[in-house]
């Protein structure tokens, strides 16, 4: 069966669900609020992170924002209480945090995170994770990427959705040159070319919520990169 995509996201807002975000700092995360606020999906919107974000724009003025130490993330437990929906979008690099800093970042806080998110009651938490991860990979990043999937997945969330996006097309504040080539090969690429290998971050989120407004009885789906293509680029009608 297949329903019209603004009648889901009506009947959603009709739940007034909360939500959180982590990682709202980062590339995806910053579209992610941005898209969230513009569909007013959510009662109440909250950003966890380690510092207080500033925005200008009226938009954001009901936006909450709760500041932790993701060293000590049990002393901030109440700031993952009484949400219906969380977003993680934190995440690293080894060339920025060295390899401990990356496995403490990618896996450590994401695992703590979402086992406080539980027992705060949430019971749809959405993990951004990446192309190719593999808990049995003999690559750190995609090792890393596929243990924290499945140490999440064994919290036995309600409802848990794992991104797997290929390369992420956006215009990163970061100064990655290495990145910012492989963005500049695929963004020169025909779309047809690109797809299977890359996505722009705005599809990324916009799959991300068009996956949450439609009901599933699914406890865990996993979309990778052509999954989030389409669901993403979906405007009219979206299969259940």
């Amino acid at each position: 069966m297949t329903e019209t995509l603004p009648n889901l996201q009506e009947d959603f807002r009709m739940q007034n669900k909360s939500v959180f975000i982590l990682g709202a700092s980062g590339e995806t995360g910053k579209v992610l609020v941005k898209e969230i606020l513009e569909q007013s999906l959510f009662s109440k919107v909250t950003l966890i992170g380690r510092r207080k974000l500033t925005f200008e724009e009226e938009a954001y003025k009901n936006v909450n924002q709760e500041v932790v130490d993701f060293e000590k993330l049990d002393d901030y437990a109440s700031a993952f209480q009484g949400h219906d929906v969380g977003f993680c979008c934190l995440g690293t690099t080894r060339k920025k945090a060295g390899a401990e800093g990356f496995v403490r970042v990618d896996r450590d806080y994401v695992l703590k995170s979402a086992e406080l998110a539980k027992a705060g009651g949430c019971k749809h938490f959405n993990l951004l994770s990446s192309q190719g991860a593999d808990k049995s990979s003999n690559f750190l990043y995609l090792q890393i990427k596929g243990e924290v999937e499945a140490k999440v997945e064994a919290l036995e969330f309600d409802r848990y959705s794992i991104f797997r996006p290929g390369v992420l097309l956006c215009d990163r504040q970061e100064s990655r040159p290495s990145e910012w080539l492989i963005r500049k090969f695929f963004g020169s690429l025909p779309e047809s070319w690109a797809r299977p290998y890359s996505v722009p971050v705005v599809t990324v989120v916009r799959a991300m919520l068009n996956n949450a407004v439609r009901p599933s009885d699914k406890k865990m789906e996993l979309l990778d990169n052509k999954a989030i293509y389409a669901l993403g680029k979906a405007h009219d009608t979206l299969k259940p």
